[in-house]
């Protein structure tokens, strides 16, 4: 009656913290394992999966990125004092979500009489300054957005041609981390637009994080270690599992290439923003933290869901992608459809937890390395892998969270006008924000320079 003590297999949603890293033939129904692809010749091993020759020899040295970054990005720029608050009273701030980043949009529409950046006034009427004295007094670091370009990708202005003025204007308002985006760049080719404001920054003599945003288009792993902390080796992410998933793949492939100072990233979390189901966001959380990506924060933490904010605030999950040794995880292995390979458990095998199907995979593992010769070689590195993934995967089983005061605690008290704040209505969700243009039209548009250089 085998049939009566099997269920459906489990496929990708109840499988996703382990469909990335790999996927592992496993039969428990019988006490039968099947062939595992490896042993048939259908599929072979990645390759130099555990390959750390450009391990710790790119990186930019000015005593930054240790580790990941982590903290939350506000498009939503109008709640950034709310957020900074949200950050602290849920206990965020103290797992380790520090950086507060303002995205596009932040500034005026064009510069002023002497070429300088100027915040909105309708949304930073009491400026850029009086923000970071704020978030600095709860502890937390202030970031800032601008572009290697003529303007931002919402068409506000750029900072080529502005590196050193620009550089200094972020150090006096005492910003902490400079995203560096990618639009309107004239045509001139990242590895020239990128380094000058890398320059522009160290010059300041203030110590801020410097994240490059040019999607990926010039493979930045392969240079972009000399001149700053991160750098996106994708395109923007979506609230997704085929967008999340589809840049786990293109991030994975640069994985030597990050180490202490500067790392891969992938783009931001989309965890609770609403797209994915609790599992696919789980899994989402649990590759970015195995690929030492940055722990950005995506959603709204004002009004944060306990799902995700049990997400987001799983300490065992956020070590891994903390740990100071500071080495990507890999892609082992992946087969079938979408990667994924089907298991049967028993229903009593089911009523286990995760953390058991976990054990059992490393048993499988080191099964497969015994038979195989080919495996045998690489049998040490698969199972180092394989605890990193039993780690995470029995986190979950651990995990608990509550929300208790949570939202009663994030409320803000008193009128902070100036700082960020605008409404705290949770319904309001859209800022006066030029409304996103495709970006892929303006990456090659040319402008008159003047004699100074600079566009006209």
């Amino acid at each position: 009656m085998a049939r009566d003590n099997t269920i459906n297999s489990l496929k990708r949603c109840m499988l996703t913290p382990i469909l990335y890293v790999y996927v592992v033939s496993l039969a428990v129904a019988a006490g039968v394992r099947p062939l595992h692809p490896y042993l048939n010749g259908d599929e072979k091993p990645i390759s130099n999966i555990f390959d750390t020759s450009k391990y710790g020899i790119f990186q930019l040295s000015n005593g930054l990125a240790k580790t990941p970054q982590m903290g939350i990005v506000l498009p939503l720029w109008g709640f950034l004092a709310f957020a900074t608050d949200a950050l602290i009273t849920t206990g965020l701030a103290k797992l380790g979500y520090i950086y507060v980043n303002i995205d596009d949009c932040w500034s005026d529409l064009s510069r002023d009489s002497k070429g300088q950046l100027v915040p909105d006034p309708d949304t930073f009427p009491s400026g850029i300054k009086a923000l970071a004295d704020y978030v600095h007094s709860k502890g937390l670091k202030l970031g800032i957005y601008s572009d290697a370009g003529a303007f931002t990708c919402q068409v506000r202005p750029g900072s080529i041609f502005h590196e050193s003025d620009d550089a200094k204007l972020f150090a006096a308002w005492g910003v902490d981390y400079l995203k560096y985006d990618n639009c309107f760049n004239l045509g001139i080719e990242p590895k020239k637009r990128y380094p000058p404001m890398r320059d522009a920054l160290n010059a300041t003599g203030r110590e801020i994080f410097y994240s490059l945003c040019e999607w990926g288009v010039d493979d930045p792993a392969l240079w972009a270690g000399k001149v700053g902390n991160s750098w996106r080796t994708t395109d923007d992410i979506n609230d997704s599992w085929a967008s999340m998933t589809t840049l786990a793949d293109l991030n994975d492939k640069w994985a030597a290439y990050a180490g202490p100072g500067g790392w891969n990233d992938p783009d931001m979390l989309e965890v609770g923003n609403g797209g994915m189901t609790y599992e696919e966001y789980r899994a989402h959380f649990s590759i970015w933290a195995l690929m030492k990506s940055p722990l950005l924060i995506g959603c709204d933490v004002r009004n944060i869901t306990t799902e995700a904010f049990e997400i987001l605030s799983n300490e065992e999950v956020i070590a891994v992608n903390q740990d100071p040794l500071g080495v990507q995880g890999r892609k082992v292995y992946s087969y079938g459809p979408d990667g994924c390979y089907q298991l049967k458990l028993k229903k009593e095998a089911v009523k286990q937890n995760l953390s058991w199907l976990a054990q059992a995979m490393q048993a499988a593992l080191s099964n497969l390395a015994t038979e195989n010769e080919e495996l045998k070689s690489r049998s040490q590195e698969m199972l180092y892998e394989n605890q990193r993934l039993v780690y995470i995967i029995s986190s979950w089983t651990r995990s608990s969270a509550s929300l208790d005061k949570l939202h009663g605690a994030i409320k803000p008290s008193g009128d902070k006008t100036g700082l960020g704040y605008g409404s705290n209505d949770s319904s309001t969700t859209e800022t006066s924000c030029t409304p996103q243009l495709d970006r892929t039209k303006f990456q090659t548009m040319k402008f008159v320079k003047s004699s100074a250089g600079q566009p006209v």
